[in-house]
């Protein structure tokens, strides 16, 4: 991107500020030839990110054709640069946000989805409900740690943890734990068979696993040549760890504990049958903000 012709002269003087508008058309047309889903948000986010504020901020500079420091304007441009590539915003702010948090990101970690936001709250209003003074709460499969921060913030008096095998997320994990207060306890684990010690003293369970069937490789390419795979695939159904966390559940849980599950839309009825088969009362599947099926609870 560039802001008009040059004739040579530009080694003699000092860069000029450029116009936000015209930074942002010109990032959003990139990006839209790139095949960004979202061009000219993404183009305010990197230039927020760029120019250390905000997007509220970006647009009102933009409205008003202010201007952009040279040193933001080539943070900027080679932000952009990447976001052509396909490579996630997140990797290139470092940043993904979820709920009131804000979370370190990066290659090796799965990027915590919006939708995520809805199925977490299955698990604090468990955990709100619960007449236990401290009660304990699991996020199997944590990742970023999204889930495990978000009800341990909102819900103070939980006791919560957190289970990551990959030793590729896990500093992550821990990254964001210690920012946001380190009072989430961290396991390095696998959810098939986590915690023992705990064994029917758990109030909540919650768990966004992978579940994308085997063959059913993602199309976009930040996901499919991003997010890590053990993250993603699970099993030629996709229910292949959905099946251990129910396992796991089932033993940690106390009678009335309320597991939580993420899923695809068309995985709802599977989760169902895999909870009732373990013998979950009351398995459950509801929908995001969307309208499509994303999250299924049951009862132990």
């Amino acid at each position: 991107m560039t802001d008009g012709p040059t004739d040579g002269r530009e080694a003699l003087v000092a860069p000029v500020p450029s116009a936000a508008d015209r930074l942002l058309d010109q990032a959003t047309a990139a990006l839209v030839a790139s095949g960004v889903p979202t061009p000219r948000v993404d183009a305010e986010l990197l230039l927020a990110w760029a120019t250390d504020t905000s997007r509220g901020a970006v647009q009102a500079r933009a409205m008003t054709g202010g201007a952009i420091a040279p040193g933001h304007v080539e943070r900027f441009r080679h932000a952009v640069a990447r976001r052509v590539t396909r490579e996630p915003l997140q990797h290139i702010t470092g940043q993904a946000h979820f709920r009131a948090l804000t979370l370190a990101v990066g290659p090796g970690v799965f990027v915590p989805r919006p939708e995520t936001e809805g199925v977490v709250q299955f698990g604090i209003d468990a955990l709100r409900a619960t007449a236990v003074p401290s009660p304990v709460a699991v996020d199997l499969g944590s990742g970023s740690g999204a889930i495990a921060i978000a009800m341990d913030t909102e819900v103070p008096n939980a006791v919560v943890y957190a289970v990551e095998r990959s030793p590729e997320a896990l500093p992550w994990t821990r990254r964001n734990v210690d920012a946001h207060g380190g009072t989430v306890r961290l396991v390095e684990g696998d959810l098939a068979d986590a915690l023992p010690e705990l064994d029917g003293t758990v109030s909540v369970v919650v768990s966004n696993p992978p579940y994308v069937p085997d063959d059913m490789v993602p199309v976009d390419p930040e996901v499919r040549d991003h997010d890590p795979a053990l993250a993603l695939y699970g099993g030629a159904d996709g229910l292949d760890a959905v099946r251990a966390l129910t396992e796991t559940a089932w033993r940690l849980l106390v009678p009335g504990g309320l597991l939580v599950v993420e899923h695809a839309e068309q995985q709802g009825a599977g989760v169902r049958d895999v909870l009732a088969r373990r013998g979950f009362r009351s398995p459950e599947t509801h929908v995001d903000l969307t309208g499509r099926d994303r999250t299924t609870t049951a009862t132990r």
